[in-house]
């Protein structure tokens, strides 16, 4: 399993909750973002790099296959790399991506969107902004951390920014992710704004063949069910995990026993 975090949180920080709730037994590597591998984005950044990365992980790792969890920045990566090697992903849980596709979104899904393209990542109330716009109206902001700011925190205004950049022009179409035939798992939070996630949510149970929706109704974008609830997380992981290897187990067998199957059964099973 791969985990991929949000555009703020180092992995480490973000996963180590959910990895200690799935137990003992679970192959699991939290990896960082490639956005935040040099000083600075690269200038020609895009969530290529992020899926590049998962594969060079995976293949590290000796995974021909492999489950993928995403949050926030890391949930897009996710969707990208389902969509660009789809045999390689066993499933994939998101939760709260931080976009997925440009299609078919709503008027006022469009509207947040413009609203984050239009944040300074220099002025002092960047992360401010940033952060309510994530959040249902109403739902007020959480205060910020005690004491005094991790170092890596320095690289993340210009990090949202390349997500944010990749995001108005990267390709991940319908027919891409249609290609996607393993289980999904969405968690959404009640007080995330639905505008975004919600409206994600929506699109996504439209073009993904086998896709799961759980509400977290007491959570939002900046206190995750990773985080806060991972055991309840981790339940909804196994389940998810269970159904994929089922599905995988089942079309296998299938292919196994239909003329020519045997060899069309190896061939599906390589990277």
């Amino acid at each position: 399993m791969i985990l991929l975090p949000g555009a703020v949180l180092p992995s480490d920080l973000a996963y180590s909750s959910l990895i200690e709730a799935l137990g003992d037994g679970v192959e699991a590597v939290a990896k960082d973002l490639e956005v935040y591998e040099g000083a600075e984005p690269p200038g020609d950044y895009t969530l290529d790099a992020e899926v590049a990365g998962v594969l060079r992980e995976a293949d590290s790792q000796q995974w021909e296959r492999f489950h993928l969890v995403g949050y926030s920045g890391g949930g897009a990566a996710a969707l990208a790399a389902a969509a660009a090697r789809p045999h390689r992903v066993l499933s994939l849980a998101l939760i709260e991506p931080a976009w997925a596709g440009n299609w078919d979104q709503s008027d006022a899904e469009r509207a947040v969107w413009r609203a984050f393209a239009q944040l300074d990542p220099l002025a002092p109330d960047f992360m401010a902004r940033f952060v309510g716009l994530e959040l249902r109206p109403g739902v007020p902001s959480p205060p910020p951390p005690p004491g005094p700011e991790p170092t890596w925190m320095a690289k993340r205004p210009d990090g949202i920014r390349a997500f944010i950049r990749t995001f108005e022009t990267y390709d991940l179409g319908r027919e891409s992710l249609r290609r996607f035939d393993r289980p999904v798992y969405y968690a959404l939070g009640g007080l995330s704004n639905p505008d975004l996630y919600g409206a994600m949510a929506e699109r996504l149970s439209h073009v993904l063949e086998d896709f799961t929706l759980e509400v977290f109704e007491e959570r939002h974008h900046f206190d995750p069910p990773h985080r806060v609830e991972p055991e309840r997380l981790a339940s909804s992981i196994r389940a998810l995990w269970d159904r994929a290897e089922n599905a995988l187990r089942d079309s296998v067998s299938t292919l196994a026993t239909t003329p020519g199957g045997a060899y069309r059964a190896l061939e599906s099973s390589t990277p």
